[in-house]
């Protein structure tokens, strides 16, 4: 992006999320709409920047993670989608490593915008045990 507008368009992991849309417009497959899981992938990874941008632009912090948290569930989505398509032989392995490795990088900035936008309480990273 060459001018920034609003305020949804200098976080990271926006415009993380449009680099993920321009690499699956690289894919030759890609333009196949009418294959299912492709057409699902499309709607899912046009749901991470909307929801991104949209939830960027609520004021109570509650409304604001709601629309992080489905950004982050459409990102999972995607990596769904990538799963299928690698199993139905319609990416490479390659190909799927490297979109999951971008929707990886997108999930963990969405979670770091949760926690540092909720009330929520989280935990370490810790594991229980159990003391006999």
């Amino acid at each position: 992006m060459t001018e920034i507008f609003f305020d949804h368009e200098k976080l990271i992991v926006y415009q993380k999320a449009l680099s993920f849309i321009n690499w699956l417009e690289t894919l030759p497959v890609f333009s196949n709409k009418r294959i299912n899981v492709i057409n699902q992938l499309d709607r899912a990874s046009d749901s991470i920047v909307l929801n991104i941008a949209e939830g960027n632009g609520k004021y109570s912090n509650r409304d604001r993670c709601r629309y992080f948290d489905i950004a982050c569930g459409s990102a999972l989505e995607s990596a769904g989608c990538l799963d299928i398509m690698l199993v139905k032989e319609i990416i490479s392995g390659d190909e799927n490593i490297f979109g999951k490795r971008i929707l990886k990088e997108i999930v963990s900035m969405l979670v770091g915008l949760i926690k540092s936008n909720s009330d929520r309480v989280y935990e370490s990273d810790e594991r229980y045990e159990v003391n006999s």
